[in-house]
């Protein structure tokens, strides 16, 4: 899955795609470069991001969407907390919602996943976007992400969601403590797997990166950012979500060429 971050103030890439095409340059090379899934978001989730309203959020995605839609049919996921928005983008062709909320922002939220029908990630998050890194606790991070998840995907099919639309996500560096918490949770993914639902992770340049490596910028995460992809494969998720589309696509390809190589011999 590659991202593309149509906003002034995203953590990693803000402001870079946010001109129409700028935008719609970017979403060709991560197609041609392997991307499977495009995630397309028009507010900031970053820790302390303010809140885009609604109009906003739509003018900003809507017609990248269209655009991307117009000349090629990979699969389109919006990255949105609104059931307004997630409603435009699956008019204009997305056909995944991608919500960090789990669907729990709105009331209307779960009623309109279920009428659009499309595929909904349900994410993990502890707080929200402005304050979710302000003391973060748990006393199991794995067993209460697990919990959380299954219970979300439990609500979401009572309210008419099909199982098989339903994606988990456990929310690497949402209201998570970089260290403590972070790494035990890609440590135990195999739990959040064994829940039966197809699991998305999310770990590209990601601030426990930095934490690890004397303090490097988003730009100079590369290696831990795939590091981490390679170990979620290793745990069975079925989908990265990568700002670098070729060079994780290069490594998973090694990755499995010699998994594959070690049971043939």
């Amino acid at each position: 899955m590659g991202v593309i971050n149509v906003t002034p103030d995203s953590f990693s890439d803000g402001g870079r795609f946010a001109a129409p095409e700028a935008a719609l340059a970017q979403a060709r090379r991560l197609i041609a470069e392997g991307a499977d899934i495009l995630d397309i978001g028009g507010e900031s989730t970053r820790p302390g991001a303010a809140p885009v309203a609604e109009a906003q959020e739509i003018d900003r995605i809507v017609p990248l969407i269209r655009a991307i839609r117009a000349e090629s049919a990979v699969p389109i996921s919006v990255d949105t907390m609104k059931p307004a928005v997630a409603r435009a983008a699956a008019e204009a062709g997305a056909t995944m919602w991608n919500d960090v909320t789990a669907l729990r922002h709105s009331p209307d939220s779960l009623a309109v996943a279920a009428e659009l029908g499309c595929e909904v990630v349900l994410m993990h998050m502890q707080g929200e976007p402005g304050t979710m890194q302000a003391e973060p606790h748990y006393d199991d991070v794995v067993e209460e992400v697990a919990a959380f998840l299954a219970k979300r995907a439990a609500e979401a099919m009572a309210a008419g969601v099909a199982q098989d639309r339903i994606w988990l996500d456990p929310g690497v560096g949402f209201g998570k403590h970089r260290i403590r918490h972070n790494l035990p949770l890609i440590a135990g993914l195999d739990r959040i797997v064994a829940l039966g639902f197809p699991v998305l992770l999310g770990v590209s340049r990601k601030s426990f990166i930095g934490a690890l490596d004397e303090g490097a910028d988003a730009d100079h995460r590369l290696g831990g950012s795939i590091a981490a992809a390679l170990a979620g494969a290793a745990a069975g998720v079925v989908a990265v979500r990568v700002h670098d589309v070729r060079e994780t696509v290069q490594a998973l390809r090694v990755w499995r060429a010699i998994a594959q190589a070690g049971s043939l011999g």
